[in-house]
């Protein structure tokens, strides 16, 4: 038989209220809400940090796609040095395509 909420004793009530609202004011801690309503009321702070994060964002894919297309050359190149028939051909078209688009191109 369930128990009549009236009949629960007041410092019961109370307990359970500060468990529950002490378990918010955690998760609200951990959300860093408090925080991010700080970074809202500061536009000019927000501008910052978004151009210092788009900044470094540019600057790691600017690195990451640099480190990538050389290791990507350096592999060509090996495999042009190695005279294979098949990937040998296949490189040369591609710098002869790179040759005549660079010939067309006026700068």
């Amino acid at each position: 038989m369930k128990e009549n909420p009236y009949d629960i004793p007041q410092e019961e009530k109370l307990n359970a209220i500060y468990r529950l609202t002490s378990g918010l004011v955690q998760q609200m801690e951990k959300a860093r809400i408090a925080e991010y309503t700080q970074l809202l009321n500061s536009p000019w702070r927000l501008i910052w940090l978004n151009v210092l994060s788009g900044t470094a964002r540019g600057l790691g894919i600017a690195l990451g796609f640099t480190f990538f297309a050389a290791t990507i050359i350096y592999v060509l190149q090996v495999l042009g040095a190695l005279n294979l028939p098949i990937i040998g051909d296949y490189i040369a078209d591609i710098v002869r395509i790179v040759q005549h688009q660079l010939e067309l191109k006026t700068f």
